[in-house]
Order: structure tokens, then C-alpha cells, then sequence
């Protein structure tokens, strides 16, 4: 079955006796036993709810995995995600990481125990230099956040299973329909279901995907006790946001490519960061491991006064945070995103302070770049913006 009619009947309705198209909404806290010893299935929502367990289906049919847990927020799910690890336990990460997954990993995990390496894991020798016999996972962005490095997730899943180590992919920029990171090799797949899994900008969620028995049973454990999970409504929200994961996909990128184009012409745009244009140093990793290329973009301007100007003039586009969905939105990482990671830090890793990232939507993209003309050069809109 082709991916965008999994996204629409990826799941069995287990309600179909009812004839109602759309899953309900099981809004209960609480289910009632048919008898001593007996279930029905559904217990306690903490562990499962029916509606949830449906978008859980679907998302674990997407990712060819066995289990899917959706949580209320990425960050929930990574934050459940660490309790597999032991103090001690070593984590080489990439280096360009969401800013609140390093302010996890540095503020939370690390004082539970937990350390750290992180790298531009694209590189794999430099990856197998930091293995040590603490090592027990390889953590992946890609494209990361926002600097859009590509890593070949194969590549690191081959020399992770010679070492015995987890390989961990956040897969939120890509999401299935144009990336399967457990297809390549990878053990579990972290999703932001706020982002284009929901596509609306309306709910939070998280995933954790997995293809192995032992990882889900432990996953579930964990799950269960520390309680984080999506509640009825925000899963029926992922369900009706899923239904047009492939075509919002296809639509975003397409936008995304004439964006990106308009952008290399740019005089004020020194660099432009989009792993669909074939200058980008990984296109070929891209082109070999996905279908597509996503919606995100990040670009540097020649100053900072153009980057705040850009940001005070947009009338369309949306100065927020968050990605993936309808609306186009541009971020800047440095006062947003990764405002937690130190000044040093973040210069190193190129997010300075002419650094713009922007998640492209499904408008006219003629009108998102004549409301980027306007903004970045003072243009008249041409499009009623």
C-alpha cells in the first residue's frame, strides 16, 4: 500500500461497527472491567485509550515499525526516551541539535548520571573515535536543527551494530513519507508530532517508534509509570492531521525549492541552508536515504539589522517557533530555538546572529516570496500582502 493511503487508512478503526468514519473520541479517564480477571482491553488511559492506540497504529505503520507511543510533547518523549540508560551510560549526539533537546541532555539527564559527546555525527570517523566502553548510544538529527547537516543514517547504524550501541534518528523534519530511519538500520525514530505529523499548529505531541520487541516492552514500561502520554483529543487531532501528511509534504517542499531558489539570489543572503539545492554538502546522502527534501530552510543575511528588519517588516509570514505546519513560519534560533545554549557555543555552530530559519507553508509561494522581498528589500508586495 503506497504511503499516502497509509497516512488516510493506515490503522484498523476498531469501532467499525459503528459505521462512523472518523474514530471517536474515547474521553475517559477510566474503563469498566466485564468481570474479576477480565478486560477489555483498555484499562486506564495513562496506558492506553483507544483513540490514542489508533494514531499509535497508523504512526507505527508509517515508520515500518512494531510499536509507536505517543506522548504530549517531543520533549516528553525524549525525556522517556533517557530512562533506558543507567548512570554512566554514554550518548554520542549530534552536535546540531534541537536547543531543547542539549537543554534536556545537559540540565536533566546529565544530572542523573548520563554523558555526552556531542559531533557532527556525518562524520564517521570522528564518531568512532568518541566510542568508549560507556557508549551505549548514537543519537541523530538529520537534516538537523537548523544548520541542516545530513547524516548517513545507514552508514552509522553499520558501525553502531559492530559496537553493540542503539542508533536513535529524530525524524521530525522528514517525517515517513520521505524518510524510514528503522528501514535503514536505525532502532528507535523520535518524532515532534506538533510538527508535520499534526501539520496545524494546534496541538503538541510526541513519538517513539520502534521495530524491536525488547526496546517496546521496555518502552512501554516506562511509559506507563512516568505517565506522559497524549490524551484522546490531541490523538484525534494527529489522526485527522496525518490524513494530508503526504500531500501538505509535497506541496511544502514544492514551495521550499522556489523559495530556496529565490533565496541563492538574494544580495543580502550569504548563505542559504537547504538540502534540496545540489550545492548542499549532503545531497547526495539525501538523495541516497530520502525521497524528499522537507520544507526547512535556514539562511544567513550580511547583518544583523537586516535579519531583525526582515523580521519587523514580514506581514504573511509568521516570526514564531515551531515548524511543520500550514501557516509559513521564520524563526530565529538564536533568541528562540537555542537561546539556551551558551553565546560560544552557539557561534561555533553557525547560529549567529544573521542566522534565519524558515518552515515553509502550504500558501502561494508567490506570495511568500513577495513577502520576503518586501521584508528583506524593501520591494512593494505585488501580492495584496
Amino acid at each position: 500500500m503506497d504511503i499516502s493511503t497509509l497516512c488516510i487508512h493506515g490503522a484498523e478503526n476498531n469501532t467499525h461497527h459503528t459505521g462512523a468514519i472518523s474514530v471517536p473520541i474515547y474521553q475517559s479517564a477510566t474503563f469498566a472491567h466485564p468481570g474479576v480477571g477480565q478486560s477489555t482491553g483498555y484499562d486506564y488511559s495513562r496506558m492506553q485509550n483507544p483513540t490514542r492506540e489508533y494514531v499509535e497504529k497508523i504512526v507505527a505503520n508509517l515508520e515500518h515499525g512494531i510499536d509507536a507511543l505517543a506522548f504530549s510533547s517531543g520533549m516528553s518523549a525524549i525525556a522517556a526516551l533517557m530512562e533506558l540508560f543507567s548512570i554512566g551510560d554514554h550518548i554520542i549526539a549530534s552536535e546540531d541539535l534541537y536547543g531543547g533537546t542539549i537543554r534536556l541532555f545537559e540540565n536533566i539527564s546529565r544530572k542523573n548520571g548520563l554523558q555526552f559527546d556531542y559531533t557532527d555525527t556525518s562524520k564517521l570517523d570522528t564518531v568512532r573515535s568518541l566510542i568508549r566502553k560507556e557508549t551505549k548510544a548514537i543519537y541523530i538529527e538529520s537534516p538537523t536543527n537548523p544548520m541542516m547537516q545530513v547524516t548517513d543514517i545507514a552508514a552509522a547504524c553499520e558501525l553502531a551494530r559492530s559496537r553493540g550501541l542503539l542508533v536513535i534518528v529524530d525524524n521530525t523534519f522528514l517525517t515517513p513519507y520521505y524518510q524510514l530511519p528503522l528501514v535503514l538500520g536505525a532502532d528507535i525514530v523520535i518524532h515532534s508530532g506538533t510538527k508535520y505529523l499534526s501539520g496545524h499548529n494546534d496541538t503538541l505531541s510526541g513519538f517513539l517508534v520502534t521495530n524491536r520487541e525488547d526496546l517496546s516492552e521496555k518502552l512501554r514500561f516506562i511509559y506507563k509509570t512516568t505517565g506522559a502520554c497524549l490524551s484522546p483529543f490531541d490523538s484525534w487531532l494527529l489522526i485527522r492531521g496525518i490524513k494530508t501528511l503526504a500531500v501538505r509534504m509535497d506541496r511544502q517542499q514544492e514551495n521550499a525549492l522556489k523559495v530556496a531558489h529565490w533565496l541563492t539570489a538574494q544580495e543580502k543572503v550569504k548563505k542559504i541552508y537547504y538540502i534540496g539545492l545540489p550545492d548542499h554538502p549532503d545531497y547526495a546522502v539525501s538523495i541516497k536515504q530520502s525521497t524528499g527534501f522537507g520544507s526547512m530552510i535556514s539562511f544567513e543575511v550580511d547583518k544583523e539589522v537586516t535579519a531583525k528588519q526582515l523580521l519587523e517588516r514580514i506581514q504573511l509570514l509568521l516570526f514564531a517557533e515551531s515548524l511543520g505546519g500550514v501557516e509559513t513560519l521564520i524563526t530565529y534560533p538564536m533568541l528562540q530555538t537555542h537561546a539556551d545554549i551558551p553565546l560560544e557555543e552557539r557561534l561555533r555552530r553557525g547560529i549567529n546572529d544573521c542566522l534565519l530559519r524558515i518552515s515553509v507553508g502550504l500558501e502561494n509561494a508567490d506570495d511568500i516570496i513577495s513577502d520576503l522581498d518586501q521584508a528583506l528589500n524593501g520591494r512593494r508586495s505585488l501580492h495584496g500582502v
